[in-house]
C-alpha cells in the first residue's frame, strides 16, 4: 500500500491501549509503532518493556514534536479525547481517536471543523465496521435489500464480561499516577454506559441502516442493571429499535436484524477480544438463497488501524470519520434527552452531551 510505513504514536497507555491498540499497531501491515506516551511512569515502563522499539515519551508535546511520527492514536479517558486530538491536528499529525469522539456535541463539531481546516485524516474507533462479516452484511444490504423496512439492534453486556476478557487481555494495570478527569465520570453509570457501550450500538445501526433522525427512549434502572429501549425514526423512513442492557444476567449478546423489500440480514456479534467474525446470514428473495460469510480474518482492531493508514494514503475505506463521530454523539445525547423528557427528540436539534 505504501512506500514507507505510517509511523504511529499512541497517547494513553491504559487498558484499551494495552489490550487493543499497541498490539494492533505491532501487527498491522504498512504501520509502525513509533512512539508511546503516558505521564504515568509505570504504564510507560510496561509498554516500553513489551514494545522496546517504540520511543517512550512522558510529555505529549514532546511526542507531537517528533517529526518521524505521522499519526497519533488518542486512547485516553473520553473527557480528554477532543483536546488531545486537536493538539495533534495542530501539530500536523493525522488522528485516530478511540470512541466516543468526545463527550459533548459542540466539542465534537469543533474538532471536526479543525480537522477539515487542517486537511488531516481524523477517524473514530468504531472497530465493528471492520468485522468482515458485518462488512459483507452492509454490502449485501446496499446491493440486494432495496428499501429498508425495519432495523433492530441490541447490545447486552454481561455480568461475566470481565471473567471472559481477563482470559484474553493483558492483566489490568491500574496506575495511581494516571491522569484522570475531574470528579468520577464512571460514577454516573447511565452516562458512562451510553458512551462506552451505546456508542457501538448506535454506530452499528447507522452503518447498516443509515441515519437516525429522531428517537424516543425509555430507561429502567434496577440495582446495578441499566436497560434502554429506544424507538428510532430512520432517515430512510424505516422503523427502528435499539436495546442496550448493562449488565445482562447471562452471556454477552450483541446483534442486529435488517428487513428489506427483497430480503433480510441477521447478525450475531461476539466480543472483539476473541477476534472472531460475527455470524451474519443474508437472505435474498431474488434467488431464495441464504449467504453466510466465513470472515476468517477478524482482528478488527488491527484491520481498523490498517484502514486508518489506508485513509492517510488516500485509499477509500469503511472507517468512521469525523461526521460519523459527531452523528454518534448527537444520537447518544438525543437518547439521554428523550429519557428525561419521555418523548420524541430530533437528533439534529440536540446540544450538550449525554
Amino acid at each position: 500500500m505504501t512506500l514507507a510505513p505510517i509511523r504511529v504514536g499512541i497517547v494513553g497507555l491504559g487498558q484499551i491501549a494495552r489490550a487493543a491498540h499497541l498490539d494492533a499497531c505491532a501487527r498491522a501491515a504498512d504501520v509502525e509503532l513509533a512512539a508511546i506516551c503516558d505521564r504515568a511512569p509505570d504504564l510507560l515502563a510496561d509498554a516500553r518493556r513489551r514494545y522496546p522499539d517504540a520511543v517512550p515519551y512522558a510529555e505529549y508535546d514532546a511526542m507531537l514534536g517528533d517529526p518521524s511520527v505521522d499519526a497519533v492514536i488518542v486512547a485516553t479517558a473520553d473527557q480528554f479525547h477532543v483536546a488531545l486530538a486537536a493538539r495533534a491536528l495542530g501539530a500536523g499529525k493525522h488522528v485516530f481517536v478511540e470512541k466516543p469522539m468526545g463527550v459533548a456535541v459542540e466539542e465534537c463539531e469543533e474538532l471536526r471543523s479543525r480537522a477539515v481546516a487542517c486537511g488531516q485524516v481524523l477517524q473514530v474507533g468504531f472497530m465493528k465496521r471492520f468485522d468482515p462479516a458485518i462488512q459483507f452484511g452492509s454490502d449485501f444490504i446496499v446491493r440486494e435489500l432495496g428499501t429498508i423496512l425495519a432495523m433492530r439492534a441490541w447490545y447486552c453486556d454481561s455480568t461475566f464480561r470481565y471473567t471472559m476478557t481477563d482470559n484474553l487481555q493483558p492483566p489490568p494495570l491500574v496506575s495511581a499516577a494516571a491522569l484522570r478527569p475531574d470528579g468520577d465520570p464512571k460514577a454516573k453509570r447511565s452516562t458512562y454506559y451510553l458512551l462506552a457501550h451505546g456508542s457501538h450500538l448506535v454506530d452499528t445501526a447507522r452503518y447498516l441502516a443509515g441515519e437516525i433522525e429522531a428517537v424516543r427512549a425509555r430507561r429502567l434502572v434496577h440495582g446495578d442493571a441499566h436497560c434502554w429501549f429506544v424507538e428510532t425514526r430512520m432517515a430512510s423512513g424505516a422503523l427502528g429499535h435499539l436495546e442496550l442492557t448493562v449488565p445482562l444476567r447471562g452471556d454477552f449478546e450483541e446483534g442486529f436484524r435488517i428487513y428489506g423489500e427483497h430480503g433480510s440480514v441477521f447478525g450475531r456479534v461476539y466480543l472483539p477480544w476473541f477476534h472472531r467474525a460475527s455470524e451474519v446470514e443474508c437472505f435474498s428473495a431474488r434467488d431464495g438463497v441464504y449467504r453466510r460469510p466465513l470472515g476468517a480474518d477478524a482482528h478488527t482492531y488491527r484491520r481498523q488501524i490498517e484502514g486508518f493508514a489506508g485513509a492517510i494514503c488516500g485509499s477509500p475505506g469503511v472507517g468512521a470519520d469525523a461526521d460519523d463521530g459527531v452523528a454518534n454523539i448527537r444520537a447518544l445525547t438525543a437518547i439521554a434527552r428523550s429519557v428525561e423528557s419521555d418523548g420524541w427528540v430530533e437528533v439534529s436539534a440536540v446540544t450538550g452531551g449525554p
